[in-house]
């Protein structure tokens, strides 16, 4: 196994702090441990730096959001209870029958929380996201994968002759030889790029003549609103999960709540279709998904409730 670069230890260390003072922001200790931490060396405090701008909270103590959030307001059992009934009745009807056509279709399946590595035909490998399901076309004219839903990573074998392609919806990923990340997520789309370069097109948007991609640039499609944005991030932050975290560049809370339920047990509700469109930045922690939830929608003032063992609304107060 390959060393991982101090660069990307030192990221790792700073979102750990960073998690445990957005957890806990009134804690002493905590703040401490970040000063102490930020003044070992000024790599240290350039991880922080990173970490704190990717919350959009450089300069400020990690969590300020949180307490202006919670204020007094309670949910009660019986608004949770109505409120994830009426959601998990709409929930019922809309995916059980795409879900189970996903399945169907796929080649690869991944469970809760499972991360799988794949080798594929052709000599490529996909790290598949939990809760994942992708196709496969490989032929001796092409290399095509179907991401229908979640999160994969690619590790790319080089073949000019068979430029190799990733679908996800109306996007299409194409590269020769390179290692990227796409996922699906709530309808919302995005491709991020860990080395060499890869194209990006999708039909009837701004992408339709093509965007390229190289190492650290990612970008991001809501078909739904035609919408794109796209930004830079170092190559260590890309496909972050594998780690166990989710780094999100202003994304959409409805997109963030897809990607970490894929953590979490059960089925997770988005009661109010108003918050799904709100827009998040933040690193969280994949080790403890009700957690992060609850991180992603605080700012909010929304709530996290679990109904049952098969379950997870998500509620404004």
């Amino acid at each position: 196994m390959s060393e991982v670069p101090e660069e990307r230890l030192l990221f790792r260390e700073a979102a750990d702090l960073a998690i445990r003072l957005q957890n806990d922001p009134a804690n002493p200790v905590s703040l401490e441990m970040v000063r102490a931490w930020n003044a070992r060396s000024p790599g240290h405090a350039a991880a922080w730096a990173r970490v704190a701008q990717i919350h959009g909270m450089t300069g400020k103590v990690l969590g300020d959001q949180r307490r202006a959030a919670e204020g007094d307001g309670l949910l009660t059992r019986r608004n949770v209870i109505v409120g994830g009934l009426i959601g998990l009745g709409a929930a019922a009807g809309a995916w059980l029958g795409p879900q189970a056509i996903l399945y169907a279709n796929a080649d690869q399946v991944t469970s809760t929380a499972e991360i799988r590595r794949v080798a594929l035909p052709d000599g490529s490998v996909m790290t598949l996201g939990p809760d994942s399901t992708v196709a496969f076309n490989f032929s001796e004219t092409r290399r095509e994968t179907t991401l229908l839903d979640g999160m994969a990573f690619f590790e790319v074998a080089r073949d000019p002759e068979r430029p190799f392609s990733v679908l996800s919806g109306l996007v299409a990923a194409t590269a020769i030889g390179t290692a990227f990340d796409v996922s699906s997520d709530g309808g919302y789309i995005s491709v991020s790029v860990d080395q060499g370069i890869v194209d990006v097109r999708a039909p009837n948007s701004v992408l339709s003549q093509g965007q390229r991609l190289n190492v650290g640039d990612w970008i991001a499609l809501d078909p739904s609103l035609h919408k794109v944005t796209r930004g830079v991030r170092e190559a260590s932050q890309i496909a972050a999960w594998r780690d166990g975290m989710i780094i999100a560049e202003q994304e959409t809370v409805s997109a963030m709540v897809a990607k970490i339920a894929r953590w979490q047990p059960g089925r997770v509700v988005l009661a109010d279709p108003f918050l799904g469109s709100r827009v998040v930045s933040g690193v969280f922690d994949l080790s403890d998904p009700l957690r992060a939830l609850e991180a992603v929608v605080r700012p909010f003032g929304a709530k996290v409730r679990r109904i049952g063992p098969f379950a997870t609304v998500i509620s404004p107060v």
